[in-house]
């Protein structure tokens, strides 16, 4: 049977890492959502949260979206699962 989930429960790869390069430029997560909203995504401060602590899934065209906000590409915030 196929989970949708990680090893320890999380519904996404990137939450963890975001956090850390959100914060690394001296964003909330408020300010995040906004600078993603001036972008085109349609998301506010509470799914950064529930994204960063791994309740909330992320859809690809958000992935891109958020590579962009934080000047990043997928693989940048997946480098710590590609080798697994």
């Amino acid at each position: 049977m196929f989970i949708n989930k990680t090893k320890d429960g999380r519904n996404n790869l990137i939450g963890e890492r975001l956090a850390v390069l959100r914060t690394g430029m001296k964003l909330s997560q408020r300010a995040f959502a906004d600078k993603l909203q001036i972008g085109g995504l349609e998301i506010d401060k509470n799914a950064i949260q529930r994204i960063e602590c791994g309740k909330r899934f992320v859809t690809d065209i958000e992935l891109v979206k958020i590579c962009r906000a934080l000047k990043t590409t997928p693989d940048g915030l997946l480098a710590d699962y590609l080798d697994e």
